[in-house]
């Protein structure tokens, strides 16, 4: 029996395929259109999805939807009238997505050839499914934390066996997303995409709340209870009835007024970050303290665009009850596709749960045969291997010659974070490897750090985690001081703060990603690597060889690891290869 899950029209559309409770296939739509946070309908996942099985659309059984749109469109109506006339010209500029697209779920699916029905699951019920079901947890408490679904913004609840229940929400406007969206917003960042260049940048700032001014400004606009639940002060925020999210009472409060992307970043800025952080983390933490005295839960599975959060997220263990935690890698929109399969496989259908989410690779992948072809058509120069072992020898020693190599190997990774199947590597150990990456190679702002990726068996050595170390340092979805003892030695990955962002890597999850950085470890002593997407500032992680390719010629990329062949940047002038030719193929 075959389950597709979609989600789409807002950000980051995705679709995942379930073959008999299984997931067999997922991917985010922007990873085949090219543009990031693709909000599309998104056929292209779909198709992929349906390829990687060898069906159709007419061969699937159920399609699951991730939220309600007519509840989401009950919600936006009320928002708008609620706030007339100020909202007139929001109202006008949104009804004819609603009208041609986001009411019309169904006829979108009617036309790839599917004849049955559409279940349509809450948004949050979908963030909540994608958390628990693929967890290792038989029971745990549930928490999603996001912007808005319909209404809900926050929920919380337990999972059991084959039984999911939320008990709990906070409803719009009140959101801890849309509280860190708002002052991204007003730090000159782009919403629904830079709120994570916020959380860097908070390292920059003073971070305590005793000595940091906007803290207690920040501390104003929302009220923290002891229950467990937050509200804030909607004088200070737009974003329920206008096209802006910070108000002028938030601008007045702050100091100024909203930052322009091209102005520099001030202490001011920094320190504003650094508040924001502390109130998210301040909320977060005694929602969670809440959540597990209700439910008396030890374990705890999250989800929701602020469960990304790897700051907040780093410290959950040390400052709850909770004994052990999970978090879902694409625990944004794009794993709602994800939650809406599940819950409709378990909840409607009744089926047991068979699945468990041990790694995150579930994209696109590419034989060696298909790579050669590519290579051959676009008379590209390279060095081909005849086993994994001395490409892994070859490639170790020019990371510990500070090379950039470019690491396309396997399925692509599901979620917004590189894992060691489309990554950037580099030498940790090299004191320039951060300027060179952020210059040469992701033209970004020189503020923001750079991940180390580590074998699990490692990272004890090298980082101030938990013990055991949590399963979500191998999606890269936890922060945790490094060692004072290493800061001098791995320069490059460990940030203003003292800490990383680590990613941890088990040998039966990615064997020679696991194998290649033991191997750089006999070279350096360290067995440590910078890992970074592959991509661009402002394009998503590459899918193809061909974006492999493509992105090596236009950036500072030494060398790509694509398959079992090793191409040099310096032997392929750019003109040597044929984009419009294989883009279309």
């Amino acid at each position: 029996m075959y389950v597709l899950g979609i989600g789409c029209y807002y950000h980051d559309s995705s679709a995942t395929l379930l073959k008999d409770g299984m997931v067999v296939a997922a991917a985010e739509e922007e990873r085949f259109t090219r543009k990031k946070h693709d909000t599309g309908f998104p056929a292209k996942a779909i198709r992929f999805c349906m390829d990687s099985q060898g069906i159709k659309m007419k061969d699937v059984d159920v399609v699951a939807f991730y939220e309600k749109p007519l509840l989401k469109f009950e919600r936006v109506l009320f928002q708008h009238f609620e706030n007339f006339p100020k909202t007139f010209k929001v109202f006008l500029k949104s009804m004819p997505s609603w009208i041609n697209q986001k009411l019309r779920i169904i006829r979108a699916v009617r036309k790839l050839g599917y004849k049955r029905g559409v279940v349509f699951v809450r948004h949050h019920m979908a963030h909540a499914a994608s958390a628990f079901f693929p967890s290792p947890f038989k029971t745990a408490a549930v928490v999603t934390i996001d912007g808005v679904g319909e209404w809900s913004t926050t929920t919380y609840g337990i999972g059991e066996g084959n039984s999911l229940k939320l008990l709990k929400e906070i409803n719009f406007p009140h959101s801890l997303g849309l509280l860190y969206s708002t002052i991204t917003a007003y730090l000159g960042f782009k919403v629904n995409n830079s709120e994570y260049k916020v959380m860097g940048l908070s390292a920059y700032g003073d971070m305590k709340p005793e000595t940091n001014v906007f803290y207690s400004k920040l501390r104003k606009v929302i009220d923290i209870r002891p229950d467990g639940s937050y509200g804030l002060d909607m004088a200070y925020f737009d974003f329920d009835r206008g096209d802006r999210m910070p108000s002028q009472k938030l601008c007045d409060l702050l100091g100024g007024p909203l930052r322009k992307s091209w102005d520099d970043l001030t202490q001011r800025h920094k320190d504003i970050a650094a508040a924001l952080q502390m109130v998210y983390e301040e909320a977060t933490l005694n929602l969670l303290k809440y959540v597990a005295r209700e439910t008396g839960m030890k374990n705890l599975v999250m989800a929701g665009g602020s469960a990304l959060n790897s700051l907040a997220n780093g410290k959950i263990l040390k400052k709850t009850p909770f004994k052990k935690i999970w978090i879902q890698p694409n625990a944004s929109d794009g794993g709602t596709s994800l939650g809406a399969a599940l819950h409709t496989w378990h909840t409607v259908l009744g089926r047991e749960r068979i699945y468990r989410m041990t790694d995150a690779y579930l994209g696109p992948c590419y034989s060696n045969d298909f790579v050669k072809a590519f290579l051959d058509s676009n008379g590209v120069k390279y060095t081909e291997f005849k086993t994994p072992g001395d490409l892994i020898r070859t490639v170790s020693r020019l990371l510990f010659d500070n090379e950039v190599v470019g690491w396309f190997q396997g399925r692509m990774e599901w979620g917004p974070r590189a894992l060691g199947s489309r990554s950037i590597l580099a030498n940790p150990c090299n004191p320039h490897a951060q300027d060179v990456l952020n210059l040469k190679v992701k033209h970004r702002e020189k503020f923001r750090p750079f991940a180390p990726v580590v074998c699990e068996d490692d990272a004890l050595k090298y980082f101030e985690c938990d013990r055991p170390v949590p399963e979500p340092t191998d999606f890269m979805l936890m922060v945790y001081p490094i060692r004072k003892r290493w800061h001098r030695k791995i320069p490059s990955v460990t940030h203003v703060d003292g800490s990383g962002r680590l990613q941890t890597v088990r040998r039966h999850q990615n064997p020679d990603y696991y194998n290649l950085i033991k191997a750089f470890g006999k070279l350096s002593g360290i067995p440590l690597l910078i890992n970074t997407s592959f991509n661009i500032r402002g394009e998503p992680i590459v899918c193809t060889p061909f974006d492999a390719y493509k992105c090596m010629m236009g950036t500072g990329i030494d060398y790509l690891a694509m398959g079992r062949f090793l191409i040099k940047r310096e032997d392929n002038p750019q003109h040597m290869w044929d984009s419009e030719k294989y883009a279309k193929d």
